[in-house]
């Protein structure tokens, strides 16, 4: 990653923090950044592309660690706890962002992307799986994927609700099949980044 996309990254991060990520402009998110719009449009077309990237990359750090713990033998319910808790952890590193994001629809994109990454995450687990029922992997993927950003969206809106309750509710609510399932040993995988 070079200096300037860190740089977009760190800095759309910060503004969409402080209100919806519809509402910053190129203008301000190149010069909160450090840089020309120019050199922002060298790269991007809006704000949301940078901090869509930015939640991306910090999502797939979690999976690389997942894939670490698969290798080291971590049982299918515990991978799925640590995973669930790993995603959660993200959401809590970017509350603001997500808060942000919740009722305005202009913000859509940032769920939409967080929908896709899970859609992709389960679609790369479905494939590399054994023992996963015979249904469309498609339909399976986009069921978990909504299904799980809604559990999030629920979290955020209501501050009854702890970080723990939120990754029970979501290892209860996954199929059984999904911890029970056998992988492979893990791959270096792109699992689709916008």
């Amino acid at each position: 990653m070079t200096r300037t996309v860190a740089a977009l990254q760190r800095a759309v991060v910060e503004l969409a923090s402080q209100r919806p990520a519809s509402r910053i402009t190129v203008a301000e998110l190149a010069e909160h950044a450090g840089v020309t719009r120019a050199t922002f449009y060298n790269r991007y077309s809006t704000p949301l592309d940078p901090l869509v990237e930015a939640l991306y990359a910090d999502l797939e750090t979690g999976h690389r660690l997942e894939d670490q713990r698969r290798a080291a033998g971590y049982p299918g319910p515990e991978l799925l706890r640590l995973a669930v808790a790993q995603v959660v952890d993200h959401v809590e590193r970017f509350a603001g962002v997500y808060r942000h994001a919740l009722d305005d629809p202009a913000d859509r994109g940032v769920y939409d992307a967080l929908v896709r990454h899970f859609d992709d995450y389960a679609r790369t687990h479905l494939a590399r799986a054994t023992g996963i029922p015979g249904a469309d992997h498609q339909v399976m993927a986009q069921f978990l994927a909504n299904g799980f950003a809604g559990a999030i969206k629920a979290w955020l809106r209501s501050p009854s609700v702890t970080k723990d309750d939120l990754v029970l509710a979501a290892v209860t609510c996954a199929p059984t099949w999904w911890a029970a399932a056998e992988l492979p040993p893990p791959m270096s995988v792109d699992r689709g980044r916008p």
